[in-house]
């Protein structure tokens, strides 16, 4: 089925802020829509509003598509149900890790900002969950700058949203 083959080919366009994750690992894919015969529509969710990457992502997703065949696809933007990072793959998380971006925890619905009691985040490089928050904002908005007690390292965390 054509639609199956072209979630296959989605799985090679990379995040241009995050290149070790797909597109399909953020869970910014909602559909892949069949038009008519030979046209194509794919539904993007952004991480956040105004995200800018999304304009690349849309541009890489018809370059992969058009490279393998797909000659009418057109990318369609919709913004409700706003994107969680729920919406992450497990397998996403761990790929997150292991480029050094501590992965989101827990899920959007976080109580311990409520009661004001710091999020515990792992270390990326060492695992100590022995950090501190430096900045709400890391080097992109949807992430926060955190520092490693123990090794000393600044690393990003990729806040739940």
């Amino acid at each position: 089925m054509e639609v199956d083959k072209i979630w296959t080919l989605l799985e090679q366009v990379c995040d241009p802020e995050i290149p070790v994750l797909t597109v399909i690992d953020m869970g910014i894919i909602r559909a892949v829509n069949k038009l008519d015969t030979a046209a194509y529509e794919i539904v993007i969710t952004p991480t956040y509003s105004g995200c800018p990457a999304m304009d690349m992502i849309a541009v890489d997703i018809k370059s992969v598509l058009q490279d393998n065949g797909y000659n009418s696809v057109s990318v369609r933007t919709v913004l409700s149900p706003a994107w969680t990072s729920d919406w992450l793959s497990e397998s996403g998380k761990q790929k997150m890790k292991a480029y050094g971006i501590a992965p989101p925890q827990g899920t959007v619905l976080d109580k311990n900002e409520l009661f004001a009691k710091a999020k515990m985040v792992a270390c990326p490089q060492c695992n100590s969950s022995s950090t501190k928050l430096l900045s709400q904002f890391g080097s992109t908005a949807c992430k926060a700058m955190y520092q490693c007690l123990d090794c000393k390292e600044p690393f990003d965390y990729f806040k739940c949203h």
